[in-house]
C-alpha cells in the first residue's frame, strides 16, 4: 500500500491549538483525580490544578513566542544559533529521550488499563505491543496528517466528556464538596506538583511551530489550547469529588472511568457507557502516544539529518517497548510517571530560561 503525501507538511496555528490539548489529555485524567484527592481535602484539589494550569499556560506562551521568534526553523537550528551547535544537539537530544519515555509510558498506561477493564486474560505485553504497532503506523505516515487526525478526534472525545459530566449530574452531591479551603500548605504543594506532572506535552511547541505557516499567531493560539486540558481537568476532578466523595476517590485506580460505568442514560435503552467512553478515550491516548513518539522521531531527525524518517522509526519503537515493559507493578509505573513528568517540565523551563538568557547576553535578536 502507498501511503498518501499532502503536498506540503506545513500546518496552521490553529492545528497548534488542536494539538496541545491532544498530546495533554491522555492517560493521566483518568487517574489524576485519585492523586489529587489523596493530597487535598474535600474539594480542595481545583486550586492546584488551577495554578498549575496558570503556570503551564504561561510557560506555553513563552516558548511558543521564543520558536515562532525564528519562523520556519526547526528546534536544533535556532537553538544552534544562540548558543553552541554542540550544546544545541544534546538538548535535542535529551528532548527526544523525554518525548520516547512518555510515550513508553502512555503505552504501558493504556495497556494495564486496558488489561483492567477490557482484556483480563491478555498479556500486558500483548497489548501493549499491538497498541504500538498501530501508533507506530500512524507515526510512519505524513506528520500533516497526525495533526489532521488531531481536529477530527478533539470534538469527539470533548463532546463524549460533556455526555459524561453531564449523566452524572443526578449523582452529583453538592455537600461531597464542602468543607472548602481546609487543606494545609504542604497539601496544596503536593497537589501542585501532581498537577504541573498532568500537563506534561505542552513541549512539543518546541517542534511544531517550525511547521507552522504564520508562526506569529502560534502563541495566542496554543495558550487557548492549553485551556482546554485546564477546564476540562477541573471539570472532572470536581465531578468524581461530587459524585463519589473524597475518600472514595482517592481510593479508586481509574475515578475518570468509574464515573462512565453509574452513568444512567435516561429511558434505560443504553448500559455500560463506560465501553463508549473507553473506546473514545483510546483515541485521545492514540493521539497523545503517536505525537510523543513524532515529537522524539524529529528530534532525533533534526540531528542525523540523513537518516530517513521511517528507519529512524523502526529503531526507536522497540527502544519505546522495552521501557514501557520496565516497571513491573502499578506502583513502579505511577512513579515511572511522577519522575517523568517533573523531568519534561523541568527540564523545559531549564532550556526557556537558558536560551533567553544566552540570546540576552549573546545579543541574537528576532529571526536571526
Amino acid at each position: 500500500m502507498k501511503k498518501f503525501e499532502y503536498a506540503d507538511e506545513k500546518i496552521t496555528e490553529r492545528e497548534i491549538m488542536f494539538a496541545i490539548p491532544s498530546i495533554v489529555v491522555g492517560v493521566g485524567i483518568l487517574s489524576l483525580p485519585k492523586d489529587l484527592a489523596a493530597a487535598t481535602v474535600s474539594s480542595d484539589g481545583w486550586i492546584p490544578l488551577l495554578i498549575a494550569g496558570g503556570i503551564v499556560a504561561f510557560i506555553t506562551w513563552v516558548v511558543a513566542k521564543i520558536s515562532a521568534s525564528f519562523p520556519q526553523q526547526d528546534f536544533l537550528t535556532y537553538a544552534s544559533k544562540i548558543m553552541t551547535k554542540p550544546v544545541a544537539i544534546v538538548i535535542t537530544f535529551l528532548f527526544a529521550v523525554i518525548a520516547l519515555n512518555v510515550a513508553a509510558l502512555t503505552v504501558r498506561r493504556i495497556a494495564d488499563i486496558s488489561k483492567h477493564y477490557l482484556f483480563d486474560r491478555t498479556p500486558v505485553e500483548v497489548i501493549a505491543f499491538t497498541f504500538l504497532l498501530l501508533v507506530v503506523y500512524g507515526v510512519s505516515g505524513s506528520r500533516a496528517g497526525l495533526f489532521r487526525l488531531n481536529i477530527m478526534f478533539l470534538p469527539i472525545i470533548l463532546f463524549i466528556s460533556v455526555l459524561i459530566l453531564a449523566f452524572n449530574i443526578g449523582w452529583f452531591k453538592l455537600e461531597g464538596l464542602l468543607p472548602v479551603f481546609q487543606t494545609s500548605f504542604s497539601g496544596y504543594m503536593e497537589g501542585l506538583g501532581t498537577s504541573i506532572t498532568s500537563y506534561t506535552g505542552f513541549g512539543i511547541v518546541w517542534f511544531y511551530i517550525a511547521l507552522v505557516k504564520q508562526p506569529e499567531k502560534a502563541p495566542k493560539k496554543a495558550v487557548l489550547g492549553m485551556f482546554i486540558p485546564i477546564v476540562l481537568y477541573i471539570l472532572f476532578f470536581i465531578a468524581t469529588i461530587g459524585v463519589f466523595g473524597n475518600a472514595v476517590t482517592a481510593n479508586l485506580l481509574y475515578p475518570t472511568i468509574e464515573l462512565g460505568k453509574v452513568v444512567d442514560v435516561p429511558g434505560g435503552f443504553f448500559q455500560r457507557f463506560e465501553s463508549i467512553f473507553f473506546v473514545i478515550w483510546i483515541m485521545a491516548i492514540f493521539n497523545s502516544t503517536a505525537m510523543a513518539l513524532d515529537v522524539g522521531v524529529f528530534a532525533m531527525n533534526s540531528i542525523f539529518k540523513n537518516t530517513k524518517k521511517i528507519k529512524l522509526i523502526f529503531i526507536l519503537a522497540p527502544i519505546v517497548y522495552l521501557i514501557s515493559m520496565f516497571p513491573k507493578t502499578i506502583v513502579e509505573v505511577s512513579t515511572f510517571s511522577s519522575i517523568i513528568g517533573y523531568t519534561a517540565f523541568l527540564f523545559t523551563v531549564f532550556t526557556m530560561v537558558l536560551l533567553l538568557v544566552t540570546a540576552k547576553l549573546r545579543g541574537v535578536k528576532r529571526g536571526e
